[in-house]
């Protein structure tokens, strides 16, 4: 919890190292060159497959240039890892995985379009900095987007940073740990003397994101806690409806 003041650079130390010698020349940067040359040729494969689907094994190989023999060998690999599949007749088309990394970036992208009206009348509403967090990796969760609050002293600065899922609000609220009146506050938990307060953006195919008020613990007494909570909750169901207008749904299950 800070007063705002402009970005800090961060300083990087760099280790560079001079002309290469003989024994580090061609042969030291030829693996890794030779590797992202496959990257290249096998995303350049999967667009294709995307754009382009059916599509047979000639016609990936002359779309990006491949011999069919280095052609079929990257869609083998992109086949086992399910970001293409092949049907009886031999051509290709995107695997679930390729549809499903589509859709979550897809819906994570119209989520913080929805969200960002949401999180502005929050924060003009309580005063305190509002986010909109979703799940990272399993242990964790990540701040997406935000509006700051209008206190002078006001939390900031968060978007891109992870937070823990373990007995953080937002934490509980992505988890579905979500109590009857719709929302959860934890105080202290990732910084001191500072309360979240957050609620889930649910539908029937589970929980999408979450809603997570932040400020002082001394202007977010257990009456303010409960008049912020009952506002994030109400956002958050207004954004289910939005993002999923026949599949929302304001019933979290505690567990």
């Amino acid at each position: 919890m800070t007063r705002p003041t402009r970005p800090t650079a961060v300083r990087t130390s760099v280790r560079t190292a001079g002309h290469p010698s003989a024994g580090a020349g061609r042969g030291a940067s030829a693996p890794g060159a030779a590797g992202t040359r496959s990257v290249e040729r096998a995303l350049g494969l999967l667009a294709h497959v995307c754009e382009a689907a059916p599509t047979s094994l000639s016609e990936c190989a002359k779309a990006v240039g491949l011999s069919p023999t280095t052609a079929l060998r990257l869609l083998r690999t992109l086949e086992v890892l399910d970001f293409v599949s092949r049907d009886e007749g031999g051509d290709f088309h995107p695997g679930s995985l390729a549809f499903r990394f589509g859709a979550v970036a897809l819906g994570r992208n119209q989520m913080v379009k929805v969200a960002e009206p949401a999180l502005r009348r929050l924060s003009v509403e309580c005063g305190e900095s509002a986010y909109l967090g979703i799940a990272g990796r399993p242990d964790e969760a990540v701040y997406i987007a935000m509006a700051e609050g209008t206190f002078s002293i006001r939390h900031a600065g968060w978007v891109g940073r992870t937070v823990p899922v373990d007995r953080t609000a937002i934490g509980a609220a992505l988890q579905g740990r979500t109590p009857e009146c719709g929302y959860v506050v934890v105080r202290s938990k990732v910084e001191e003397d500072v309360t979240a307060i957050a609620a889930p953006i649910a539908w029937l195919g589970g929980i999408a994101g979450a809603i997570n008020v932040v400020g002082p613990s001394y202007r977010l007494d257990q009456k303010r806690s409960r008049d912020v909570g009952e506002a994030v909750a109400a956002e958050a169901r207004t954004i289910a409806r939005t993002l999923f207008p026949t599949h929302h749904t304001n019933e979290v299950t505690s567990r």
